[in-house]
């Protein structure tokens, strides 16, 4: 195997390894490994392809220490055929949330649910993806 160097704060670093101790894991490596699998094949769901999505993506940020919040706002118009409707709440003394909700092909969300997790300064990036025609068969 070749072996990567990845910078990381020590608090994630810290995070992961007591992740590996809890979970049985041989070291870090594996759970880096895994977690690189399992982001990598995220998007590359077959049923997905060829079918209209949505999506549901939320952002939790610092807005007093980074500039995250005009990154969201800019992705926003970047892609305004595919942001269907947009959330901005500020929760606590300092954290704000932004929630989209997508309506698109899997490239289109794919490659913004990208662009969002590349978004440094971060705190936490949750999203999920369904199809719109398996809206009738839950109603």
């Amino acid at each position: 195997m070749t072996v990567v160097s990845v910078s990381m704060p020590d608090e994630l670093l810290e995070r992961l390894d007591g992740f590996a101790d809890e979970h049985g894991y041989t070291g870090r490596s594996e759970v880096v490994r895994e977690a690189s699998r399992n982001l990598l094949s995220e998007f590359n769901d077959k049923q997905l392809e060829d079918r209209e999505l949505m999506g549901v993506i939320t952002v939790l940020f610092d807005y007093e220490s980074t500039d995250v919040e005009h990154k969201m706002m800019t992705l926003r118009h970047d892609y305004e055929s595919i942001v269907t409707s947009h959330v901005h709440n500020h929760v606590g003394n300092h954290y704000c949330m932004e929630l989209f909700i997508l309506e698109g092909d899997l490239d289109e969300i794919s490659t913004f649910v990208g662009k969002i997790r590349a978004t440094q300064d971060t705190l936490s990036i949750d999203y999920s993806v369904m199809p719109v025609d398996r809206i009738d068969s839950i109603v």
